[in-house]
Formats: C-alpha cells, structure tokens, sequence
C-alpha cells in the first residue's frame, strides 16, 4: 500500500484506502500473472513466445540474483540511477 500511495502523491494524486487496496490487490503477482493484458500472453509468437522464456517469472523479491550476474546488475543500477535521478520517486528493492 506504501508504494501505491508514493506513487499517487508523486502524480499529484490523493486516493482513498479503498482505491488504494483495489490497485493493490489488482497488481498483486498472482493476479497480473493471470491477466491477459498484463501477462503478454495476448501478443503474438512471432513477437513474444512465452514457451521460451516467461514474460513474468515467479515474483519474488531478489529472485533476480538468479538470473543477473553482479556485473548485470551494476550495470542495470547504473542504468536506473541515470534514468530516475531527475525524480523524486524512490522504491525499495529489497525487504
């Protein structure tokens, strides 16, 4: 719910708990993994074949040191950095 209201008040936007438990509850992992126009299972398999590679994995937090090599990923947090420092939105990317 934090990150929901971060990002609501970062555009400009005031929500009551119940839209805010609505978005969280519709962009959970399980329920975007299910959904057609999150999951990319809508595109094409000239485009996306997810037989190959699945465009959402399992959700879980630091899964990604699985799959990006440390040089990956200071390259990926170099990446980040450059691109949101004219912002003041912040996450967390670890619990």
């Amino acid at each position: 719910m934090r990150e929901v209201e971060r990002v609501a008040h970062f555009l400009g936007h005031t929500l009551d708990k119940v839209t805010i438990q609505e978005i969280v509850k519709h962009t959970a992992f399980d329920m975007m993994k299910d959904n057609p126009m999150t999951n990319a299972s809508i595109f094409p398999t000239s485009i996306l074949d997810l037989s190959i590679s699945p465009f959402m994995r399992k959700g879980q937090v630091g899964d990604w040191k699985n799959y990006f090599t440390v040089a990956q990923n200071e390259r990926f947090e170099e990446e980040y950095r450059r691109r949101m420092a004219e912002t003041s939105l912040r996450f967390r990317t670890e619990l």
